[in-house]
């Protein structure tokens, strides 16, 4: 299984940690550590899982809005982007839980010509606020259909996003651009003439759900 570089550390960690409840666990002879060790391994286990990068080779083109993220749409409205597009657009939001793929890709081709940092707080991402009080990080692209933000919000348990983008970077639809720990929401807004393809409650996957199309 592939596992994302960010996850690297969190992986080692764990499974020194498992070595060492084992190597003590034999040492003293003791069944409290090797119940221990046994509960470490579970542990272990999801890490990996957590971090889990797979490939994704999903439909590809100039009309189409690809997730960025895998977990449940919990929101599709028109809204003010005042940061990039300036103006209204139509906003799909991705909410990912501690057991979807945390690794994020871009949603359309095109140049990066924006980026933005903003801290905040760590609210459930999936509430309506998140998109305007947590800490956040949006990357703008200009795009065969228009100007695209897709923006990466933390959540309650979330407390790192990586992002690989920089101005000037050529994004490619569907490549890895970053990545949220443990549990956090994704935003794509997109120009208002876009037909969005999917509803409140759906699930979605990074790379190969088309989320709106022109």
């Amino acid at each position: 299984m592939r596992v994302a570089r960010e996850g690297l550390p969190f992986v080692i960690g764990s499974e020194l940690v498992l070595a060492a409840l084992a190597v003590s666990a034999a040492m003293r002879g003791s069944v409290l550590l090797w119940v221990v060790a046994g509960l470490w391994t579970i542990i272990s286990l999801w890490v990996i899982y957590f971090f889990r990068d797979p490939e994704r080779d999903g439909p590809r083109g100039d009309a189409l809005v690809i997730s960025p993220a895998d977990g449940k749409i919990v929101s599709v409205v028109e809204v003010d982007e005042p940061g990039f597009i300036r103006g209204r657009a139509m906003r799909v939001s991705v909410f990912m839980n501690i057991f979807s793929v945390h690794v994020n890709r871009y949603p359309v081709s095109g140049e990066v010509r924006w980026l933005h940092y903003n801290p905040g707080r760590f609210l459930n991402a999936a509430a309506e606020k998140a998109n305007l009080e947590n800490e956040q990080m949006s990357v703008g692209i200009v795009s065969p259909i228009g100007r695209v933000v897709v923006r990466q919000i933390a959540g309650l348990i979330a407390r790192r996003i990586v992002t690989y983008s920089r101005e000037g970077d050529q994004a490619a639809q569907g490549a890895r651009y970053g990545l949220i720990r443990f549990g956090s929401r994704v935003d794509v807004f997109v120009p208002t003439d876009c037909r969005v393809q999917v509803q409140v409650g759906d699930q979605v996957q990074a790379g190969l759900t088309v989320l709106a199309q022109r």
